[in-house]
C-alpha cells in the first residue's frame, strides 16, 4: 500500500479550486471532469464524490484506474493515480455523506488509492 508523501498531503490541504478527475473507458477513450466536492480519506485514500458522474461512473465500475490532478495555491501542480474504488455503502460512504453538500445527491463515493505520484514531471513515489 503506497502514501502520499508528507509535501503532497500538505499540499493537497493548500489545492486551489476543482480538481481534475480522469477515467478511461474499456475501449482506452479518456474522459475527465471537475470536482469541488472532494476529500483525504486517509494518507492513501483521495474520495471524490459521485453527485452526477454518468460516463465516469462507467468507467470506474468497468474497471477503470484513474487519476486526481490538483493546483496549489502557489501555483504547483500534483497528480496522484491508481486504482478506483466505488463505494455506496460503509465507513468512506458515510464519511463524504458528512461533508459533501446536502444539495448534491451523493450517490457514491469513488475512491482513488494512491499508487503512484508525480508534482509536475518529478516523480515522488
Amino acid at each position: 500500500m503506497a502514501f502520499l508523501p508528507e509535501s503532497v498531503s500538505k499540499a493537497w490541504e493548500d489545492r486551489d479550486g476543482a480538481v481534475v478527475l480522469a477515467t478511461v473507458d474499456e475501449k482506452g477513450n479518456p474522459n475527465s471532469i471537475y470536482a469541488t466536492c472532494v476529500s483525504k480519506f486517509s494518507e492513501d485514500s483521495l474520495v471524490v464524490a459521485d453527485n452526477y458522474f454518468d460516463k465516469t461512473r462507467k468507467n470506474i465500475l468497468s474497471g477503470s484506474k484513474g487519476s486526481i490532478l490538483f493546483i496549489t495555491r502557489e501555483g504547483k501542480s500534483f497528480q496522484i493515480k491508481g486504482k478506483i474504488e466505488y463505494h455506496k455503502a460503509g465507513e468512506i460512504f458515510e464519511d463524504m455523506k458528512k461533508w459533501n453538500p446536502q444539495n448534491h445527491p451523493g450517490h457514491a463515493a469513488a475512491v482513488l488509492k494512491v499508487e503512484e505520484v508525480y508534482s509536475g514531471s518529478e516523480r515522488l513515489l
